[in-house]
């Protein structure tokens, strides 16, 4: 159920390790099976505060996500992405979402 997106201008030196540390990190903070969690990266040229220091722009969607998790899950993916690619929290924008079950499929149906 949740699906993280990072979008950076970072380097990535091994795309499957931070794929799988993502993950681990989403299920833990959202407390869901990691067996749901998806993750995509994409490395991309971005413009923030006016030039091309390391950024990135994370989108979090799951379902039943609270606005109590999401200060909790800025701290935690700020974190990640420092340890990770060197980005400063101060350089990360992080969109959260929580869609109706109607509008979220998976096997051949919604939830």
């Amino acid at each position: 159920m949740p699906l993280l997106s990072i979008i950076t201008n970072q380097n990535i030196s091994d795309e499957p390790a931070l794929l799988k540390a993502a993950s681990s990190l989403v299920a833990e903070q959202c407390q869901k099976p990691e067996r749901y969690v998806m993750v995509s990266v994409q490395q991309k040229a971005l413009c923030f505060s006016g030039n091309d220091e390391p950024a990135a722009y994370l989108e979090l969607k799951s379902l039943g996500l609270t606005a109590e998790q999401t200060s909790p899950l800025a701290q935690a993916l700020c974190q990640f992405m420092a340890q990770q690619l060197d980005i400063p929290a101060a350089r990360v924008y992080i969109e959260f979402a929580s869609p109706e079950r109607a509008f979220w499929g998976w096997n051949n149906h919604t939830f």
